[in-house]
């Protein structure tokens, strides 16, 4: 028996190394299977989207996607072609002789990766039958009224048909890593293992089903992981069998990895076995050449927002556009999952405290959350339409009046500005003033939402009062559909709203991960979070005071709901105060943590999974060095040295405050002598470029 390859994780680009020559590394294929590969559905759309440049860049030629057809995500998406790889072909055309429509090409994102496309429904005749089959390797029963089940099944059926197709060419070499997304594809892993197929298989939950319910009907759920009757309550829910594939998956994997430690927890508890690796979820990130672009970029489309502002808000535009913070909260309608009750209870709160103070900073808040709607209301798209007819009439006066005064200044003279406009200039001034007059409040939503008398968001503002008053200083719009360049109301793209936007503000009761905040972070926008999101956890573990960086965390696992929201409330608050030249600073400190975020250091976690995969499936071919598993510790942000920029940390030293004392604060901070310092305190965990001693073959050495 030849010696076990050692795989390590000390190569050059983190690649595994090994000594013997027995098998070409070469020859090893990585097949990552998902529902959601080209077809965005939810956040492991991102995930897998995001990574696929990290991945190929490891894999090459070797590394492929496997998922659903859908017709016109392939024409929009996907650069039809030939699999390069003969045995790929070979089993695809098989899979085509026998009445299967299966599809290969290049999947159009950063990395180009190839994708391997099953048309579910040129297989769905074979839907009793492998239902049965299913049956009787799981004792696991579909529901016929369950289509979302049924199709997992036929796309599990077919991943499974090709793996073992793929898998007879080689003999008994072990070539194949599969890794598996979530329970819509643990059917072709089951099967996989049932029928002792040579692949190394790895799953990764997201989000259990059951948690992600439970959640939902507001249930102290953290608190109460282990009294739960799992059985009984997927039952009640009637989601059972779908609960009992994504367990059997999960005990079927040879890895089973998990997005963050909060739902590591919850995974041990919910489907009987603790994650073997936790795999953070990250980002492509893109440095600009430029430090502060970032900040030109915020300044641009925020005065993209206050256009749209200005508009929606003709006729009450009695507060001024540059004291007034734009803050949002977007992602899936789940109103309690994803903070947004406790979002508008601390909004109540803030309004009264802003009032109470006689502040002059006015906050309006987005709500990006999509849902049924009937298209724009008429008051919105009324607002839009008086904003352009002002802009046109005050253009067409200062093109007459700039005549005017160009003739005036011709012959040497100072105008009469009490004669430069006419009596015809006055008029159309007044009408456009006249025009601007309402008689209603401007609308807490930007569309017509069907049945809004049971909807959770306009009740509760119904309930608090935020009506977008005069005298409120908290404002709400409610904008139920995905953001769009193209939209008439608001044509900005979801990156560039971000990017305009002050503060993004997630108060996530349940969140696997959170690729909302995540995504602020990149664009240099502060967030709120909290410590029962993955992404909460992941900041508090890596940054020694994620307040002085943007990154607002609110504790909802040991605190009272009431407590927790007058938490996020003096977050808010705290906000409110700061002076625009901290808020800028924020905004730099908040982008220099985009690093810890990115593929370049988040993928090792995958790598080692599947270096765990092959170790433990075929041990007498690989085993794992020691050092090997990746930790988090030790790659950390210290405290900022300067002063915090939040007025809520840093405290006056006398009650008599003065201008001199904020100036000396702002001499103390200097961006790039603190970024310098970050830079040299960051330490990682083992250096993902260093060489390991002696001569080794390197997988993906054949490549360029």
């Amino acid at each position: 028996m030849p010696l076990a390859r050692s795989l390590s994780m000390t190569s050059l680009n983190g690649l595994p190394q090994w000594e013997d020559e027995d098998l070409p590394v070469e020859d090893l294929l990585l097949f990552e299977v998902s529902w959601e590969v080209t077809n965005k559905v939810g956040g492991i759309y991102t995930v897998i989207q995001t990574k696929a440049k990290t991945t190929a860049d490891e894999w090459g030629e070797n590394y492929f996607l496997i998922g659903p057809y859908f017709e016109q995500n392939v024409k929009t998406q996907v650069e039809v072609c030939e699999p390069p790889n003969p045995a790929v072909k070979k089993a695809m055309d098989t899979m085509k002789s026998q009445g299967c429509q299966v599809f290969f090409g290049r999947w159009l994102i950063e990395g180009s990766p190839y994708v391997l496309l099953f048309d579910i429904g040129s297989a769905a005749w074979n839907l009793d039958k492998w239902k049965g089959e299913f049956w009787d390797v799981s004792n696991i029963g579909i529901p016929f009224h369950d289509r979302e089940a049924n199709d997992a099944v036929l796309f599990g059926s077919l991943t499974a048909w090709f793996l073992k197709e793929l898998s007879c060419q080689f003999e008994d070499k072990p070539n194949i890593i599969a890794h598996f997304h979530e329970w819509q594809a643990g059917v072709g892993l089951i099967l996989s293992r049932s029928q002792k197929l040579p692949v190394a298989t790895i799953f990764t939950t997201h989000a259990t089903l059951l948690g992600r319910y439970l959640c939902a009907a507001s249930i102290d759920f953290y608190n109460n992981l282990d009294r739960f009757d799992i059985d009984k309550e997927a039952g009640e829910r009637q989601i059972y069998h779908r609960y009992c594939m994504e367990r059997a998956s999960v005990h079927c994997a040879h890895v089973f990895t998990t997005v963050s430690q909060i739902t590591a927890t919850e995974a041990e508890h919910m489907l009987k076995r603790s994650p073997d690796v936790v795999t953070p979820n990250g980002l492509n990130i893109k440095k600009f050449s430029a430090m502060h672009e970032f900040q030109n970029l915020h300044s641009m489309y925020k005065a993209r927002i206050q256009e749209f502002i200005r508009g929606h808000f003709y006729g009450h535009l009695d507060f001024s556009l540059d004291k007034t913070l734009f803050f949002f909260i977007a992602g899936r309608y789940e109103f309690s999952n994803k903070g947004a009750d406790m979002f508008l209870e601390a909004l109540s709160r803030l309004n009264f405290l802003l009032r109470v103070h006689k502040t002059d900073v006015t906050v309006i808040v987005f709500f990006i959350m999509p849902a049924k709607t009937n298209n724009f209301n008429v008051e919105t798209l009324k607002g839009q339409a008086v904003r352009k007819q002002l802009w046109d009439t005050a253009q067409s006066v200062k093109e007459k009046f700039g005549k005017k005064l160009y003739n005036a200044l011709l012959k040497g003279e100072i105008p009469d500005l009490n004669k430069i406009l006419d009596r015809d200039d006055i008029t159309i001034m007044k009408r456009a003033i006249y025009s601007t007059q309402r008689h209603c409040l401007p609308p807490v939503t930007t569309h017509n939402m069907i049945d809004d008398d049971n909807d959770p968001i306009l009740n509760t503002i119904r309930r608090i009062g935020l009506f977008n008053n005069r005298t409120d200083r908290v404002k709400v719009i409610l904008h139920p559909e995905f953001l769009s360049s193209t939209s008439p109301l608001l044509p900005l793209d979801y990156e560039e709203f971000v990017r305009g936007c002050h503060l993004g503000v997630f108060p996530s009761y349940y969140e696997p991960w959170g690729y909302t905040p995540a995504e602020c972070t990149v664009m240099g926008i502060p967030s709120v979070t909290t410590n029962l999101s993955g992404f909460g956890c992941f900041m508090q573990e890596h940054v020694a005071d994620p307040e002085a960086y943007g990154i607002y965390i609110v504790d909802r696992r040991f605190r009272s709901p009431d407590e927790s929201c007058n938490q996020l409330t003096q977050f808010l608050y705290g906000f409110c105060q700061q002076s625009r030249r901290q808020r800028i600073i924020q905004r730099n400190r908040t982008e220099r943590l985009s690093d810890l975020l990115d593929w370049r250091y988040l993928g090792r976690y995958y790598m080692h999974a599947r270096h765990l995969a092959l170790s433990r499936t075929f041990p007498e071919k690989f085993e794992m060095e020691p050092s090997a598993p990746p930790k988090t510790e030790g790659f950390r942000y210290p405290r900022p040295s300067s002063v915090p920029p939040s007025p809520s940390v840093s405290q006056h030293s006398s009650p008599h405050h003065s201008e001199a004392e904020d100036e000396d604060e702002d001499e103390r901070y200097d961006e790039d002598e603190e970024a310098e310092r970050d830079r040299q305190n960051i330490k990682s965990p083992f250096s993902i470029g260093a060489l390991s001693q002696g001569k080794k073959k390197q997988h993906g050495e054949y490549r360029n």
